[in-house]
């Protein structure tokens, strides 16, 4: 290949960290079948695969399909082959968000917001991260929640401050060496 060979989307996806061997998809299905939310998927985890493959990137990065992994991991587990379809799927979601493209669920919100809630605290600190969640997405909806915060503030099952962690900012070199692509 020269310099002027242009990267496919297949080998942007392959690329990514335990994506590699997405090209020796079978297509058997196995990964479909085993997902628990695959019926909200505009395109099941084996048709995600066949587009990535295909260079559909456009039509798949738009679809609500990459969005509705809940990390449960039963894809990967049972795939013959070892390609890690949740992986692949959690790498779209990267590539999606880093080109601009809206996720149609509130999830990666959750998610941001619950990693922000660990770096910060060195644990998830549950009132912060749930109350900046609803400040970003819905404030009014929290107002449903306050008979439940009450009763845990109530019971001290739900402290109004983080609890103080060791090795706090060890963490914060793994996550910052993680972040950097250390990882590998």
């Amino acid at each position: 290949m020269g310099d002027n060979a242009q990267t496919t989307f297949l080998d942007e996806v392959a690329a990514l960290p335990a994506c590699g061997k997405i090209s020796e998809c079978i297509q058997c299905g196995v990964c479909s079948g085993s997902c628990t939310t695959a019926t909200h998927w505009e395109y099941p985890p084996r048709k995600v695969i066949a587009m990535v493959r295909s260079g559909l990137k456009d039509e798949l990065l738009k679809s609500n399909s990459i969005w509705f992994c809940v990390s449960c991991y039963l894809c990967t587990a049972r795939c013959p082959r070892d390609i890690k379809p949740a992986s692949i799927v959690h790498g779209l979601e990267s590539i999606a968000l880093k080109e601009g493209y809206k996720p149609p669920t509130k999830t990666t919100t959750m998610y941001k917001t619950f990693s922000e809630s660990i770096v910060n605290n060195g644990r998830i600190y549950e009132f912060g991260f749930m109350f900046k969640y609803y400040l970003q997405t819905n404030p009014l909806a929290a107002l449903k929640m306050l008979p439940t915060a009450l009763n845990l503030l109530a019971h001290k099952r739900m402290p109004l401050t983080p609890k103080k962690v060791k090795g706090k900012a060890d963490l914060r070199i793994i996550i910052n060496k993680l972040s950097a692509g250390g990882g590998k």
